[in-house]
């Protein structure tokens, strides 16, 4: 016996959802609907579910539409059967159901992060303070202090305690032996970078564990001796065959990863990424995601990263996002995909909602003035009662929409139509009266799942009347 699922709809997604799951022929023989009796999905609410959903359930679980806002265990223990929220649109339900309506979980990983703040010797601590809580925040777990050439660093000792005090593991990034020798006295938790010579600088035994580099550049026999020589002092150590940017020895670099791995196979492993998304005119996403497949792959859990070019102002976050989603995907024995949109910035996997048809259809069953607006493969789309019109650039649809004398209503079409219009032409997901989806580039007000939404401006403008 196939399992029982109860999907819960309004009167406008009824159709569409009867498709919808009618496509999923035998799988769906025990697949029921019930429309809970209001005009639009998002508009269900724990209260309406406890009054108007029939008991005894009979059912395995009950699929909520991702737009209701309801407090879930609540409803499970109402009902006795577990309660889930579906995806926002219907045409997300194939891949939601794919999952088994589970979300993956991406709360884990086993990567390092080390965020480099390059200009450190020139901040005040109390700048640093800043700057290292809002590294933190975005995912980083080492501060990284870097040391600029010929430029004194003064205040090290004290910019190292100060972070110390408020929790924050530490490390220095210095050329310069001296700057070395002072943030090993001052209780940073990493020294980069240290190689077969400079290790003299630690006592035995020392609770600091240096990132260790070749020298000359390349050597990996160096790295290796200088392996050696931190396990005969009693001194944990993660190696860093450096990588190198593109047309000076990207590749070769790659290759010294892979051969450090093969060579070292307990070894911890650090890669510093940005040489390659600072000096890339290319989305830092991206590359950040390959780059951390190959860590996954070589099983590399220290990252360097650095965010100094406007282009790579979120990198962090991308990092924290990319190994959440391999860690994921990798416990699973799986492509990383399907886990999370995070790093899908520019375009969507599935930027359409409905069909051009599916819009048609739902447009002649309106009976109010409200204007909605919704995009699919042939343009942007807006409708009312006795209303429906399509175009690819919002700007021609302003003259048919009658709105010369509402100022208010007319500013707000506008900026909707414009962020439908970018949506089509990037190939983004449109949602009304919310914002596009840009992944990870942008921070996310974290919404209360139990509480209804507020109500959209379109709506909000149809009470004010």
């Amino acid at each position: 016996m196939s399992e029982r699922l109860l999907f819960l709809t309004g009167h406008l997604a009824l159709p569409r959802l009867e498709r919808m799951l009618a496509g999923f022929g035998e799988e769906a023989r025990d697949w029921r609907i019930h429309d809970i009796g209001v005009k639009v999905a998002a508009l269900m609410t724990q209260e309406i579910i406890l009054r108007r959903l029939p008991r005894p359930l009979e059912a395995d679980r009950v699929i909520l539409p991702g737009r209701c806002r309801a407090d879930l265990s609540a409803l499970a223990e109402a009902f006795g059967a577990p309660f889930e929220r579906g995806p926002e649109e219907i045409a997300d339900l194939p891949a939601f159901l794919g999952k088994r309506g589970g979300k993956a979980d991406l709360t884990r990983h086993d990567m390092r992060i080390f965020a480099e703040i390059v200009d450190a010797s020139i901040m005040s601590v109390d700048d640093v303070i800043a700057r290292a809580t809002m590294l933190r925040e975005a995912g980083a777990d080492v501060i990284d202090l870097g040391c600029l050439p010929d430029t004194p660093f003064p205040h090290m000792e004290e910019t190292i305690r100060a972070l110390k005090e408020r929790g924050f593991a530490v490390s220095l990034d210095s050329a310069k032996r001296e700057e070395l020798e002072r943030g090993a006295r001052a209780g940073a938790d990493h020294l980069l970078s240290l190689d077969e010579h400079s290790l003299s600088l630690l006592p035995d035994h020392s609770p600091l564990v240096p990132i260790l580099v070749a020298n000359p550049h390349g050597d990996l026999d160096s790295l290796q001796r200088a392996a050696r020589i931190a396990e005969r002092r009693g001194i944990s150590y993660i190696l860093d065959p450096i990588l190198d940017p593109i047309h000076f020895g990207l590749a070769a670099s790659i290759e010294r990863y892979v051969e450090t791995r093969r060579r070292e196979p307990q070894a911890e492993i650090m890669m510093g990424t940005g040489n390659l998304t600072e000096l890339t005119d290319a989305d830092s996403s991206g590359v950040t995601a390959v780059l951390l497949g190959l860590c996954s792959e070589l099983d590399i859990r220290h990252l360097l990263t650095v965010q100094v070019s406007p282009h790579t102002r979120r990198t962090v976050q991308e990092h924290d996002a990319a190994r959440r989603m391999l860690y994921a995907a990798r416990a699973d024995r799986a492509l990383p995909k399907g886990y999370s949109d995070a790093l899908l910035q520019v375009h969507d996997k599935r930027p359409y909602a409905a069909t051009p048809s599916e819009i048609a259809e739902l447009a002649r069953e309106l009976r109010d003035e409200n204007f909605r607006i919704e995009v699919a493969e042939d343009g942007i789309h807006i409708y009312a009662r006795g209303f429906h019109r399509v175009a690819q650039d919002a700007m021609s649809l302003f003259p048919e929409l009658g709105v010369e004398k509402d100022g208010a209503h007319a500013f707000y079409l506008g900026a909707e139509l414009m962020k439908a219009e970018i949506a089509f032409r990037l190939g983004k997901r449109y949602r009304q009266d919310e914002p596009l989806d840009f992944g990870c580039a942008l921070d996310r007000s974290r919404e209360d799942e139990t509480r209804q939404r507020e109500a959209g401006h379109t709506l909000r403008k149809a009470r004010d009347r």
